[in-house]
């Protein structure tokens, strides 16, 4: 499919149980995370907590980065990030320690290097 008014399909993702909060403008907004989270909270009926409500099933919010909250706080990390939107952010589930959590780290950070 090509791109075609606000559609774009380089922002294709799979997904079951779907609702949409945006300014069509683009704006960054904390009404919209809020209004999201509505949203996630709505569709509990659609898996959105899994079959073990402890853990869910990664359920959540796709936003845009808050460059300025991630530059303030690298600052004061003692590093700086590339300009906005040559970096990107994530969540990881680590292993609780030990070799495991040593591995996965080593190969977290190969992987993310070769990007």
């Amino acid at each position: 499919m090509k791109a075609q008014g606000l559609y774009d399909p380089r922002a294709e993702r799979d997904s079951c149980g779907v609702g949409f909060v945006l300014n069509l403008d683009g704006r960054a907004e904390h009404r919209i995370v809020e209004k999201g989270i509505e949203v996630l909270e709505n569709l509990l009926h659609r898996g959105a907590t899994g079959a073990d409500p402890d853990t869910g099933d990664g359920a959540g919010l796709l936003i845009q980065i808050p460059d300025g909250f991630f530059r303030e706080e690298t600052e004061r990390l003692g590093f700086t990030l590339p300009e906005a939107g040559r970096y990107g952010v994530g969540s990881f589930f680590l292993p609780p320690g030990g070799k495991e959590l040593a591995d996965t780290k080593a190969g977290l950070q190969r992987l993310l290097l070769e990007e």
